[in-house]
């Protein structure tokens, strides 16, 4: 299984190569794209020789075969059915972003909650009782999901999910999640990810005052 990083670089590359191809190029190097992406040339080799996608010294990649390469690997081509568990704030507001995932081919098919009054509410999806969520998973062959659900309930519908065959999970719970070697979890805190900006916008010069000492020491 990929690791979390190497994913996040794919993406990164597929985003240069469509910025590259509306720009009117037909192939580009591994230092073009390199630049672009904020990686190094060598590192894009890399990460492209595993997945054996080819290029040539002379011609560089080109970028059409690449991004079907890219979208072959993250199955652009099929339809990614997933469930949303939990509609509070977060689960509503994911599930009027139907644009941005439909354009990636990412359809978010029904959602699922304990409060009855939501289930009755109108949303963008469907909105089942928690009771149908294992049948719902197991006759829609849905194998990822996004978790929403308060922190005490967290780890029990985690294991609801798990047990019906969910194979990958958005985790929104502020709660590290116990799972199988064969399950994936992308654990999301908005509030870690904005503490993380705060702190390298205040600490900036700091920052890049102890880079240059450490420089100037070596």
């Amino acid at each position: 299984m990929l690791i979390k990083k190497n994913v996040k670089r794919l993406l990164l590359y597929r985003l240069c190569l469509v910025k590259f191809r509306e720009m009117g190029f037909k192939r580009v190097y591994s230092y073009n794209l390199g630049h672009e992406a904020g990686v190094s040339a060598e590192q894009i080799r890399k990460d492209f020789s595993h997945f054996k996608i080819t290029g040539n010294k002379k011609g560089g990649y080109d970028i059409e075969s690449v991004l079907e390469k890219l979208n072959y690997i993250f199955r652009k081509n099929e339809l990614q059915k997933v469930i949303i568990v939990g509609m509070g704030n977060i689960g509503r507001a994911l599930s009027h972003y139907e644009c941005g995932f439909t354009v990636r081919r990412q359809y978010i098919v029904a959602g699922f909650d304990i409060d009855p009054v939501k289930i009755k509410k109108t949303y963008n999806v469907p909105v089942y009782d928690m009771r149908s969520m294992d049948e719902y998973i197991r006759t829609n062959n849905i194998q990822v999901a996004i978790m929403a659900v308060p922190s005490i309930s967290a780890q029990e519908v985690c294991t609801i999910l798990v047990d019906a065959g969910i194979k990958g999970i958005m985790n929104f719970s502020p709660v590290l999640l116990q799972v199988p070697e064969n399950v994936i979890v992308n654990n999301i805190n908005l509030c870690d990810e904005l503490e993380i900006v705060i702190y390298t916008a205040v600490n900036s010069n700091s920052i890049n005052e102890a880079m240059i000492d450490n420089l100037t020491r070596d």
